[in-house]
């Protein structure tokens, strides 16, 4: 049984190294890509201008999106912004009758 099986596990253990050793050498070419592009001085010029452009831009950005959640957070009900539920009228008032517990069911993480 293992005799018949044997060309195929040969077979499958040459495929297999060959694989690896050309999956090695095309990791290999594709680093040597990368780091040739990586180190060109024009590649390294645009990423410091995008650098400085970001640092330059942060704090704006940072004020900007402040405002934006603030904004959201006050239309939101039961945050503390204008827009709090104050009377029961939509709630159901059989649940509310029924003293039945309407917060989460089954146990909490």
């Amino acid at each position: 049984m293992i005799i018949k099986r044997l060309p195929l596990l040969i077979a499958g253990g040459v495929g297999y190294v060959l694989g690896a050793k050309a999956g090695r050498e095309r990791y290999e070419q594709i680093m040597r890509s990368v780091n040739k592009v990586k180190n060109d001085p024009r590649v390294q010029e645009k990423a410091q201008h995008a650098t400085d452009l970001a640092r330059e831009k942060a704090p704006h950005v940072k004020d900007k999106v402040g405002d934006v959640a603030g904004s959201a957070a006050s239309k939101m009900p039961g945050t503390g912004g204008g827009s709090h539920v104050s009377d029961t009228s939509d709630l159901n008032p059989d649940r509310l009758k029924a003293g039945e517990n309407t917060g989460p069911k089954g146990d909490l993480p």
